[in-house]
């Protein structure tokens, strides 16, 4: 299954099915983890010919998604002369995908690179796009480009090792874009009618029916933040170590239903309905704040707040989406209230 994404400056397509073999007339460095490396490392160069083929390595975790492994990408590309003719393959989750992405950008202003995800949240949501970047201490993916790779290569054979909470963390993703953009899609996913294949297609076909109309996030493409505005703030908070992406969108999915409910939109029972195939995919819907004005404060972190007035991205009902601004703070704070530790 092919399906192209077609941005001003690029069209690429990403493919999914078992991984084809790869011919490249170049310098080419794979980066992963030590995990996947472990894992799945020979299954992949075992399909790789090329000039000459790097293994750049990092540690596994959303902690070092940051300067200093960028700084150890860029380092061991220069040690390695590659050029602008190279080209890096990301090959990993979320992580190692971000910033691959980013070293690409930046690397001599600008090289090619492919992603090949092996996680299910990679495959249905970071892989495709284009967004790339690192955390800091303020946040989470605030620094970073727009870079669209030159392909994506989704193979399902890498999530024989997913471990149980990995693969429920993409499920959030899959319910989040059913839940902002098609209620049979939705349907399917709560009844089982409907396979992993598929739930990834039609996860990949509306993430790139958005991009094409908004690669760099200026309208619709916010849409696909839904959950992710209180989620890094749960991230945050918690020192990326508590909870995996997609479990702390989740929690952030509950919470937008909350506002969304207070400003009379979704209904509690369809509320209900999104708490239950959330619960039932095995993400956690409940969180504890412990300081209120401190969880709020952190709104204006995000990248999509802008001039002191946060976005927030609301289900109008299961399959269709608001955009909603201008919040009273009284108002956002009562929804947090229902969170209070």
């Amino acid at each position: 299954m092919k399906t192209t994404i077609k941005t001003p400056n690029k069209t690429y397509d990403i493919l999914i099915g078992k991984l084809p073999n790869l011919e490249f007339d170049k310098k080419v460095a794979i980066i992963t983890n030590h995990k996947i490396a472990g894992l799945h490392i020979n299954y992949l160069t075992n399909k790789i010919k090329a000039k000459e083929l790097h293994i750049i390595t990092l540690p596994d975790g959303e902690e070092y998604k940051n300067w200093e492994s960028i700084e150890y990408i860029l380092n061991r590309l220069f040690d390695a002369k590659f050029d602008r003719n190279s080209l890096l393959i990301a090959f990993g989750g979320g992580v190692v995908g971000d910033m691959t992405g980013f070293a690409a950008s930046i690397f001599l202003r600008g090289i090619s690179f492919i992603q090949i995800p092996t996680t299910l949240l990679a495959m249905v949501d970071s892989s495709v796009g284009g967004k790339t970047g690192i955390n800091n201490k303020y946040g989470k993916n605030l620094i970073g480009s727009f870079y669209q790779p030159d392909g994506v290569y989704i193979d399902t054979h890498f999530l024989s090792t997913l471990d149980k909470r990995e693969f429920a963390a993409g499920m959030a993703e899959i319910i989040k874009m059913a839940v902002m953009f098609d209620k049979e899609f939705f349907d399917k996913i709560k009844n089982n009618k409907i396979s992993l294949e598929e739930m990834i297609k039609r996860s990949v076909e509306l993430k790139a029916e958005v991009v094409n109309q908004d690669e760099k996030e200026k309208g619709i493409r916010s849409v696909l933040n839904y959950g992710h505005t209180f989620g890094h703030v749960i991230e945050n908070l918690t020192n990326y170590k508590k909870y995996l992406h997609g479990e702390a969108v989740a929690i952030g999915m509950i919470m937008a239903n909350e506002l969304s409910k207070s400003l009379g939109y979704l209904s509690e029972n369809e509320a209900e309905e999104i708490k239950q195939v959330l619960q039932k995919n095995n993400l956690p819907t409940d969180f504890k704040i412990e300081n209120i004005e401190e969880f709020y404060n952190h709104f204006f972190l995000d990248k999509k707040t802008t001039d002191n007035k946060i976005k927030f991205i609301i289900p109008e009902k299961i399959g269709k989406y608001k955009i909603v601004k201008d919040i009273p703070k009284e108002k956002v704070i009562k929804v947090l209230k229902k969170f209070e530790k």
